[in-house]
């Protein structure tokens, strides 16, 4: 019952992460469920979702282009540091303290993403609609570095981002959100195992899984209407934040 349970919801947090983000909503839960302690649970769930946030990027690559202020090369590199950085934190974080801040940070993201077009007024944008550079490495490097602490909501704030940034088709918006999950979520993996916190058996066989989901689920998105993914990646967060809530 347990491995169809971690199997099921890795297939599906791979399409979900592919589409809108939120896969951990599904992974986290279903693995605090067989008993593994929150902040061991995140790092495992994480682990697994690897390969899925390769395969959506594969499967968003006809769209994929970096947002307004950055170039690809600089991307690669925030990421990279951001995920460091943040992976570092979870490691001497409390499982208790994971547990509070965790709904927050969803609901944060949530909105940014639901108010991204209004929001992109207010953000300091230059007269051609986009951000400065250094304001855009600077948003770049907060949100790698809240993806290597907690991959929950991710891909929902990764889009609020790139919407503030002035970057509008959500397909190449969701091409570049699976690329940097991808690159931010392998150096945290990288300091999750060294930390200890990863239980191996099980996030072995859920990347199986979420590989399947992240393909198929970047392949069905880019047929889907935008306001129709837009919604959904909106219902997706507050979902995931009422559940939270609700757990505490």
């Amino acid at each position: 019952m347990e491995t169809a349970l971690l199997l099921t919801a890795a297939f599906i947090a791979g399409a979900l992460n592919a589409v809108a983000g939120g896969g951990s909503f599904l992974t986290l839960p279903a693995l605090v469920f067989t008993g593994m302690p929150p902040v061991a649970a995140n790092a495992t769930g994480t682990v697994a979702l690897l390969p899925g946030y390769i395969a959506g990027a594969w499967g968003f690559r006809e769209d994929m282009q970096s947002p307004p202020g950055l170039s690809m090369r600089a991307v690669v590199l925030l990421s990279l540091i951001g995920g460091s950085a943040g992976a570092a934190l979870l490691l001497v974080t409390p499982d208790a303290t994971f547990r509070r801040v965790v709904p927050w940070l969803l609901l944060a993201a949530t909105a940014m993403f639901a108010f991204g077009p209004r929001l992109r007024q207010w953000a300091g944008a230059s007269s051609h609609g986009q951000a400065t550079p250094w304001k855009a490495a600077l948003g770049m490097l907060a949100v790698a570095a809240y993806g290597g602490y907690f991959n929950g909501g991710l891909g929902i704030l990764l889009l609020a981002l790139f919407g503030l940034l002035g970057q509008t088709q959500l397909n190449a918006m969701n091409g570049m959100k699976n690329l940097v999950s991808a690159l931010l979520t392998a150096i945290a993996v990288a300091i999750y195992a060294a930390g200890g916190i990863v239980h191996w058996p099980q996030a072995l066989m859920m990347m199986v899984a979420a590989t399947a989901g992240g393909y198929g689920g970047a392949r069905v998105a880019r047929k889907l209407p935008a306001n129709v993914l837009r919604w959904g990646i909106v219902a997706t967060g507050l979902v995931m934040a009422a559940v939270f809530f609700w757990r505490q």
